[in-house]
Order: C-alpha cells, then sequence, then structure tokens
C-alpha cells in the first residue's frame, strides 16, 4: 500500500472514529483490512449525507450531489479524485467486487433529502430505504464476504437494511417533522388520524402512539425476515452484522419499552449498552423476534 493510499485511509479511519457512534463500535470486530474497508465506506456515505444537510438552496445541494457522483466515477475509474477519502473507497470497492451501482443508489437516495418530500405509500417509502439502507448492507456484505445462495443473501440483506433504516425512522420522528421531513407514509397517517403537527408535539397522543407502534411492528417483521442473511455472511462478517443488527433492535427495543413516546425526547442507548451488544456478539445469535 503506497503512501498516498494510506494516508486515504486514515483520513477514513479518523472520520469513522469521530461521527460513526452507532457503527464503529462493530468496526472493531472485523481484521485490520476489513475494518480499513468499512472506514472508507462509512466516510463515503458521511459525506454523501453531509452534502444533503449543510445549508444552503436546495439547487446549490443538487450540484454538490451532482459533482460528488462525477468525482466518485472518476475515481473509481482511476483517475484524479477531490476528496481525501476516495482513493481508498476505490481501492476497497476494487479489493471487494462491491458493485459502483450500489453507492450511485445511495446517492439517489441521499438527493431525495435536498427538498421536503412526503411518501404516500409504504412501497414509496420502501424505495427510498433500498437507497439510503439497503445499498449500503448490499455493500457491507461484500467486505465481509457472503455466500449468495442464489440471490437469497442480497434479499436478506436488503430486508436487514429496510429494518435498520425503519428504526432510524421512528427515533427520528419529531426531528424531521419539524425540518418538513415526514417519513411515515401518507396512508398510515390518514389510517391512524395523525397529521403531520400532530408529529411535532412534545408528547404522543393515543393515536400517535398506536401509529408509531405499527411502524414498530413493522420494523420487527423486517428484522426477523432478515434474520437468516448470518448463515450467508462469512465467519468473520458475523459478528459485526450481530453487532449492528443488536444495537438498532436494542434501539427499537428501547422506543417500545417506552410506550413509543418518541417525542420528548431522543431515543438513544448509551455508550456502555452499545459496548456490551458488540462484545456479546462475539458469542453468536440474534435477540428474539
Amino acid at each position: 500500500m503506497d503512501e498516498a493510499l494510506r494516508a486515504s485511509y486514515k483520513y477514513c479511519g479518523d472520520l469513522s472514529r469521530r461521527e460513526a457512534k452507532n457503527f464503529y463500535y462493530s468496526f472493531l470486530l472485523l481484521p485490520p483490512s476489513r475494518r480499513r474497508a468499512m472506514c472508507a465506506l462509512y466516510a463515503f456515505l458521511r459525506h454523501t449525507d453531509d452534502l444533503a444537510d449543510e445549508p444552503g438552496p436546495a439547487g446549490g445541494k443538487r450540484v454538490a450531489l451532482d459533482l460528488w457522483r462525477t468525482d466518485l466515477d472518476a475515481a473509481l475509474d482511476g483517475r484524479p479524485d477531490a476528496w481525501p477519502g476516495l482513493p481508498a473507497l476505490a481501492h476497497t470497492v476494487g479489493l471487494h467486487s462491491i458493485p459502483r451501482a450500489y453507492l450511485h443508489e445511495v446517492i439517489d437516495g441521499v438527493a431525495m433529502d435536498v427538498e421536503p418530500r412526503r411518501f404516500e405509500s409504504f412501497e414509496d417509502l420502501y424505495k427510498y430505504c433500498y437507497r439510503v439502507a439497503s445499498a449500503v448492507g448490499l455493500s457491507c456484505i461484500h467486505i465481509w464476504g457472503y455466500r449468495s445462495d442464489g440471490g437469497r443473501a442480497e434479499e436478506l440483506a436488503e430486508k436487514c437494511g429496510i429494518a435498520l433504516q425503519l428504526t432510524n425512522i421512528l427515533r427520528d420522528v419529531r426531528e424531521d417533522a419539524k425540518l418538513g421531513r415526514i417519513y411515515l407514509p401518507q396512508e398510515d397517517l390518514i389510517r391512524f388520524g395523525v397529521s403531520p403537527a400532530d408529529l411535532e408535539a412534545d408528547t404522543p397522543s393515543l393515536a400517535v402512539r398506536a401509529l408509531f407502534e405499527f411502524e414498530g411492528r413493522r420494523a420487527y417483521d423486517f428484522y426477523a425476515q432478515a434474520a437468516p442473511l448470518i448463515r450467508l455472511v462469512a465467519p468473520v462478517g458475523r459478528p459485526v452484522l450481530r453487532a449492528i443488527v443488536g444495537i438498532y433492535r436494542a434501539l427499537l427495543d428501547e422506543i417500545a419499552r417506552r410506550d413509543y413516546d418518541v417525542l420528548a425526547c431522543r431515543v438513544s442507548l448509551s455508550s456502555w449498552r452499545k459496548a456490551a451488544i458488540t462484545i456479546r456478539s462475539l458469542a453468536g445469535g440474534f435477540p428474539p423476534a
């Protein structure tokens, strides 16, 4: 590994340690080469997300994301790159045969967040979740190693990404609503008699709690559907998958324990609890569905 590539991986590792939070604990379970690859992937995801979240008009953000897509393709094609983490990302993509289409899906998904939007149905929301989460999981299994089993592993990784993103959406519902981002399907709001303004309240009404519980059960169902993925991932990658799923399942469990009150304060897990889940992941197994 030459000095420039080593510096790029170091940049991604430093960024991941600083920003990854829920994910970085799990990266530590991987051998160094795969840990570096996960940091390179995470750094790409973080930078992509930041381009959509930074202050400024929507038009400027779209231009920035278009330029970012161009920089990504240039780096993957071996041409000069503009961002310090791109050499490490390009090396990771080549080393682990990650389809570049997954990275483009992520940019497409983040671009959907540039302007406030609504999702009419769960089918519409699913497409968004696939882009910002499932495409990430599909990239991850290439880094960890996996047996496709006729495409079953890819299908299960997709479902796992949906479960994680639904958990994120439920946790951040009030914060997102204040920004004009309502990810819960409009058909569900109508079904439970919940208005967008209800999602910004200090405490949830009975109707809001019922809506959140419905979405929570949907997330639990996707976790259950994705559970067989562990058997198709290479042994070296299983602990990190267990840790990621374990942390997010525990977050959903905490939301449920609070009777789906995610409006009073943002639900999170303590550092020691995430560390404990990560350590337990070495022993194997997912928590019961």
